[in-house]
């Protein structure tokens, strides 16, 4: 009988190849760095194959390791999508959901009620997408993520809603530093940016250049890390945020912050119900997507800006 590789070891394998470090991959699967470099020594050997090449502490996969990478995130994910279709059958369904952490907060938890109440068999793991954390599509079902179509080329994205970008702030702002009647009084006022590895880009620019005041300065400056904070900063009056109309709607909607320009960006990015075409056959997951689909997607929309901008005690 011909031998087989241990499931350890091509998960040790996988993840050393994506990571490129045995470091970050014995933190992945809390195991020593020691035993990863075993079990993959264990794999070469049984394949007569050299799936790395070392150079000082640096490692790189061989020509032989990336086509037997393809195969081996095959594997598992077959492994793995066959292992949940058993579990299913024996007691029912588990979805896990990685999602970014703001449309979680902001969009999706709210939301997830409705989504127990039309399917109460199926239970529900939320995990959270973080800079600081990868996530392996195998460790979850469906993703919920911030970019364009093309971003996931081996995958199956779907975008939800489309998204408009426009500055928000605390309706206290409105008193403070002259106030906020146009967008070039924002030279008056501290600007709040979001900077982190899943915010593609810094919106402010193509905002100001849409609002006609390309280049502005700003009184001072506040970086946040997260979309949560950076809101969350608004809302106590450090500042002006960038906002998404996704994750900023419910905050708008009970007068925690204010749109106070009526000039809106429609963005070219949004966000996306992503799934591997695996996980993408498994019935909960089509529950799912159709459900974001209709649910997130379907979101009454923001009223209309010039609405917004009045303050709460002139209306």
């Amino acid at each position: 009988m011909r031998r087989l590789p241990s499931m350890s070891g091509l998960r040790a394998f996988e993840a050393t190849a994506r990571h490129l470090s045995f470091t970050r991959a014995a933190t992945e699967l809390n195991l020593t760095q020691g035993a990863v470099s075993h079990q993959i020594k264990n794999l070469e050997d049984l394949l007569g194959l050299k799936l790395f090449s070392r150079d000082g502490n640096a490692i790189r996969l061989t020509e032989a390791g990336y086509e037997y990478l393809a195969s081996a995130r095959a594997a598992l994910t077959e492994v793995l999508v066959a292992t949940d279709r058993a579990i299913e059958r024996q007691r029912g369904d588990i979805l896990t959901i990685a999602c970014l952490g703001t449309f979680s907060i902001k969009c999706l938890i709210p939301n997830l009620g409705d989504f127990s109440r039309r399917h109460p068999s199926i239970g529900l793991r939320v995990r959270t997408l973080s800079p600081s954390m990868h996530m392996a599509p195998q460790d979850y079902d469906v993703s919920i993520q911030y970019g364009s179509s093309e971003d996931w080329p081996d995958m199956i994205a779907r975008k939800i809603m489309r998204e408009e970008l426009f500055p928000v702030c605390s309706p206290a702002l409105l008193d403070l530093n002259g106030g906020l009647k146009a967008p070039s009084d924002l030279v008056r006022h501290t600007v709040i940016r979001t900077a982190s590895p899943f915010i593609l880009r810094d919106d402010w620019p193509l905002w100001l250049e849409r609002a006609g005041v390309p280049g502005i300065g700003f009184a001072g400056e506040i970086s946040c890390d997260l979309l949560y904070p950076s809101y969350q900063a608004a809302m106590e009056g450090l500042g002006v945020a960038m906002g998404r109309s996704a994750v900023v709607a419910a905050d708008i909607r009970a007068g925690r912050l204010i749109e106070p320009f009526s000039i809106r960006l429609p963005s070219s990015l949004g966000y996306h119900v992503v799934i591997g075409e695996e996980r993408a056959k498994l019935a909960k997951v089509q529950l799912f997507c159709e459900w974001a689909l209709e649910r997130l997607g379907g979101a009454a929309p923001l009223p209309a800006p010039s609405r917004l901008a009045i303050r709460p005690d002139a209306a």
